[in-house]
């Protein structure tokens, strides 16, 4: 390395060299992310306790500005904060390199902490009661508008500070080989997100003008539009950044080995190249854009950003499954599965992510985002149904799974109550699942997503209300979840043993169990090993079982969405 290296320490775990204006940064927008976590999820208990009808919590002028809180928080504060992080470690600390702006971090952060505050007091002195969606002729106090701008450049500033390392680490050469594949992920989801913020700028900003009265108002069809370039392709930047972070923990805890990287690379430069065209589920009964416009961008051109996803689900998987079976766990199709390290945290929250990510967020997002079929879901209980399976299930538990890692990694210290952080992952995913289940059902008998009151109709069951019943006792559950993840960070804070100086405390990795040895009693050699490796480095039977059972039920769902669409339009 060409610095100094004062401006380093050695990680004693991972041998890798941490860079000190990094691990600052880090530590700062990590710490920042689990205060709006906590934030969010103390909304998300409120409004859970509201949708299920029989305890019906807030009043409807709390209900909204609940509403505009927990999606602020949770959509963009508590995700961005901790992406940001995430930039920072996987730009120095992967590559052995120094930060390029330690200014430039100081300036993110004081932008983006400075708008997260501004935009949360707004919202909370019930000056901006129009959801995190803003819609036009909606109009909130312009601080609340000026306080996400701030955030949204603060988050410019980090981006532009992580691919200036980027550059800092290839200019110095501080690694060898290809970019690591981790790496390369969080590039395509900071790549993205320069998109999106500058969508979110297009938008907010002449709304900003029009809150203050210097400007005539914006047409509401061109702020939808525009806005969504914003609210879904963050999202986006989400998936992209919540896959690395697979890899990255399947690696960690497993040994995993990618079966092809540069297979896993083009998938995440489809997510680049076509991402983008899936905001356009969010206006696809908008009389405001053409037929031919919404059948394109969630159909033909959409498939290549479903695709990356699809290889994702199997390479993920897959690496695991190669890395357990050259670790001699070769017996039957799933022996590596059973024997993988399920107590760990930082795998079960990464494999459940990964399950519940596929199987429902990823299965209703790609049905619901159809044309037709989304006209019989649109704006009802299954659309948050959907996105609390990806960006919760998926995103969330994923990197409540990589602070498990984070927090000995980086502010060396090692957990406490380990056994209570082993339960963690397991009490939230069971949350996300029933709450996300009875939003999808409830959405099915047609309760609106956004409605305070449903009893008002007068058209709803008992069955409509035992599923928002499962959406309250999910949300229960899941924000036991979020609070005990947020106890046991804040009490290893203050109170775990520090590391320093000694590799972190092991949550618990598979044995190498091969016996390499020979028949004969003589030494295993190097062809031996190599032999071993070629029998099972693309051994993924498993995994394709899981694939198969993937698109099984995929099929099943997707044309029940068709019957269940004749059934409205009948036809003699």
């Amino acid at each position: 390395m060409n610095t100094n290296m004062s401006d380093y320490r050695q990680c004693e775990t991972t041998k890798k060299f941490v860079c000190l204006d990094a691990q600052r940064f880090i530590k700062l927008n990590a710490v920042s992310a689990v205060v709006f976590l906590l934030v969010g999820g103390i909304a998300a208990i409120l409004l859970a306790l509201t949708r299920w009808q029989t305890v019906h919590l807030l009043d409807a002028e709390w209900f909204y500005r609940i509403l505009t809180a927990h999606g602020l928080n949770m959509l963009i504060f508590w995700i961005l904060f901790i992406e940001m992080a995430i930039l920072y470690f996987v730009s120095t600390s992967l590559l052995n390199s120094r930060l390029f702006s330690k200014g430039l971090g100081w300036i993110s952060f004081a932008l983006m902490i400075v708008g997260a505050v501004m935009t949360n007091g707004i919202i909370f002195a019930g000056e901006a009661d129009v959801l995190m969606t803003s819609y036009l002729p909606l109009v909130a106090h312009p601080l609340f508008y000026l306080g996400i701008i701030l955030f949204a450049v603060g988050a410019l500033v980090g981006v532009g500070n992580f691919f200036g390392t980027i550059y800092i680490a290839r200019r110095d050469k501080t690694y060898k080989g290809s970019m690591p594949l981790v790496t390369f992920g969080a590039t395509a989801a900071a790549i993205i997100a320069v998109v999106a913020l500058l969508h979110g700028a297009v938008a907010l900003v002449p709304t900003f003008t029009y809150s203050l009265g210097l400007t005539p108002e914006p047409d509401p069809g061109w702020y939808r539009l525009i806005w969504w370039g914003l609210g879904h392709m963050s999202q986006q930047v989400n998936v992209c950044a919540m896959v690395a972070v697979w890899y990255f923990l399947a690696t960690m805890t497993t040994g995993a080995k990618a079966p092809n990287e540069a297979v896993c690379r083009s998938a995440f430069v489809l997510y680049v190249l076509f991402i983008n065209l899936a905001s356009a589920h969010h206006l696809l009964v908008d009389p405001g854009v053409g037929a031919e416009w919404k059948i394109w961008n969630t159909s033909y051109a959409m498939y290549l950003a479903v695709l990356a996803s699809m290889i994702h689900g199997f390479t993920v998987p897959a690496s695991v499954e190669i890395g357990m079976r050259l670790k001699g766990y070769t017996r039957g199709l799933f022996d590596w599965l059973l024997k993988a390290p399920w107590k760990n945290p930082g795998f079960s929250a990464f494999f459940l992510s990964l399950v519940i990510f596929g199987f429902i967020g990823g299965i209703t997002g790609v049905t619901l985002g159809t044309q037709q079929i989304n006209i019989i879901a649109h704006n009802t209980l299954r659309i948050p149904g959907h996105f609390h399976a990806t960006v919760v299930g998926g995103t969330t538990l994923a990197f409540m799974g990589l602070t498990y890692y984070v927090i000995p990694l980086i502010f060396q210290k090692d957990y406490v109550g380990r056994s209570w952080a082993r339960v963690q992952p397991y009490l939230f995913a069971s949350g996300i699942v029933l709450m996300s289940i009875g939003m999808s059902f409830a959405g099915s008998e047609g309760v609106a997503r956004r409605t305070w009151d449903i009893d008002a109709a007068g058209i709803y069951g008992a069955t409509t209300h035992m599923f928002l019943g499962m959406v309250g006792i999910g949300g229960i559950l899941a924000f036991c979840g979020v609070l005990l993840f947020v106890v046991l960070a804040v009490a290893t804070l203050f109170f775990g043993e520090s590391n320093e100086g000694r590799p972190m405390k092991c949550w618990g990795v598979p044995e190498v169990i091969a016996d390499l040895s020979k028949t004969d009693g003589s030494v295993a050699t190097a062809d031996d090993n190599a032999e071993h490796d070629h029998d099972h480095k693309h051994d993924t039977r498993g995994t394709m079982v899981i694939v198969v059972v993937f698109l099984l039920a995929f099929a099943v769902y997707y044309f029940a969405n068709w019957g269940a669409l004749a059934d409205v339009w009948w036809v003699r």
